[in-house]
């Protein structure tokens, strides 16, 4: 096991593309507030408030 592994056990893990169904964009809910997760043209993520 490779300590990238070990990191990816120890946490929760969400595939991106599952959490936007597919699309490029979803909407997350913490503390009352919505955040916005954005998949780039790059393969990059955005987290917005």
């Amino acid at each position: 096991m490779t300590i990238s592994q070990d990191f990816t056990n120890a946490l929760p893990a969400h595939d991106a593309e599952i959490l936007t169904k597919g699309g490029n964009q979803a909407n997350i809910l913490l503390n009352g507030q919505v955040y916005t997760l954005r998949i780039t043209r790059a393969g990059k993520l955005i987290l917005t408030k």
